[in-house]
């Protein structure tokens, strides 16, 4: 019995053993990784364009930084010529200001004593012009010697001098000397702004005694502001004066700006940068000296194999676009971009592809369908 026992159990066990090796395989073949394919309704609801590549003009760009500035001549530094105690100012930085707009008032007694100077120069003057013209008549009829009447027209040409050397002392400090009078004198003047523009600093405060050499205000006319931008010493060969470029704030991107390079400094640091000037051609308000921006300079134009950008999407830090196997099938293949232009990116390895049609518009939905399936 346990021989017949030991005989049925092999059976059986050859017998599963045969059964599993006839088993048929129902198993289907995987797809590729990078292939997706479409139902016809997932074709008609991704709305997918395919194309060929094109032959675009797209310029070689050189993208640079630098910062708006001011030239010396729009910048105006104000001080009072005699000094004085600063009277009153309504200055704050940022504050517009009109070209012969009274800005501050200043005070000190030697502006008192230079319009006495001026009164008292001037009334010596008249009394030496009257002293002469009485010699000269003397003279002329032999009652007076030549020597004397010489000796008061020299005082009349000492008075002159020291009366238009006060009247300019009086035009420095912005009094008109036709003005001055013994009833008109002042212990104050104004300080006029000579400039249409915005106030830059204040570094003085009311009351407080400045010197000559003092800067009160610092104003700035805007209406000549540049840019001045940091270029590499390789890329200097391919600018010129008069080539055109587009700069942006880090703060709006989008904005952009027509430049034009007026100014290519002739200077390289030690870091190898030189400055290159460039001129806004249209005046903005809302661009401030000092505000940092950023530059695209178009230094050539080469014919390119190029795709719209949208072609072109980019997984796991590479790019690749769908190369079209059929009306329903795709595949993920990968891509070597060049410059991009206006929509349009150039592709270097385009030979790879042939005459291949490639995935224009949709080519983000193949990708989430692929990811998805192999999520799967």
């Amino acid at each position: 019995m346990k021989s017949l026992y030991i005989i049925l159990g092999l059976a059986l066990l050859i017998n599963a053993c045969s059964n599993k090796q006839s088993a048929p395989d129902t198993m289907e073949p995987a797809a590729p990784e990078n292939v997706v394919t479409l139902t016809p309704a997932q074709l008609k609801n991704a709305q997918i364009e395919m194309g060929t590549f094109s032959s675009k003009n797209i310029a070689t760009v050189v993208n640079v930084n630098g910062k708006i500035d001011v030239p010396p001549q729009n910048m105006v530094s104000v001080s009072a010529p005699l000094g004085g105690y600063l009277k009153t100012t309504k200055l704050l930085p940022g504050m517009h200001v009109s070209k012969g707009e009274v800005i501050a008032t200043m005070q000190d007694p030697q502006y008192v004593q230079l319009q006495q100077d001026y009164l008292v120069a001037k009334s010596k003057l008249h009394f030496a012009q009257l002293e002469y013209n009485r010699q000269k008549a003397l003279n002329e009829n032999q009652a007076s010697s030549d020597k004397v009447t010489q000796q008061a027209q020299a005082e009349v040409s000492m008075q002159q001098i020291a009366m238009n050397a006060l009247s300019e002392k009086l035009r420095l400090i912005n009094i008109n000397p036709a003005n001055v009078t013994a009833t008109s004198i002042s212990n104050s003047i104004n300080i006029y702004s000579a400039i249409n523009g915005y106030v830059s600093k204040v570094n003085v405060n009311i009351g407080k005694y400045v010197n000559p050499a003092d800067v009160l205000f610092e104003l700035i006319d805007p209406t000549d502001i540049h840019l001045n931008l940091k270029i590499y010493e390789k890329d200097i060969a391919q600018l010129a004066i008069g080539q055109k470029l587009k700069a942006y704030a880090n703060n709006n991107p989008n904005v952009l700006y027509d430049c034009e390079i007026i100014l290519i400094s002739k200077d390289i640091t030690n870091e190898g940068i030189t400055e290159v000037h460039c001129h806004f051609e249209k005046y903005d308000k809302t661009l401030m000296p000092g505000m940092y921006m950023n530059a695209a300079i178009e230094v050539a134009t080469n014919v390119n194999n190029a795709l719209p950008e949208e072609a072109v999407v980019n997984f796991e830090g590479k790019n690749y676009v769908f190369v079209a196997n059929s009306a329903q099938q795709f595949t993920l293949t990968a891509v070597t971009l060049g410059i991009k232009e206006n929509g349009f990116v150039a592709i270097s390895n385009a030979a790879d592809f042939g005459q291949s049609k490639i995935v224009t518009k949709g080519a983000y939905t193949l990708l989430m369908k692929l990811k998805n399936k192999d999520e799967e």
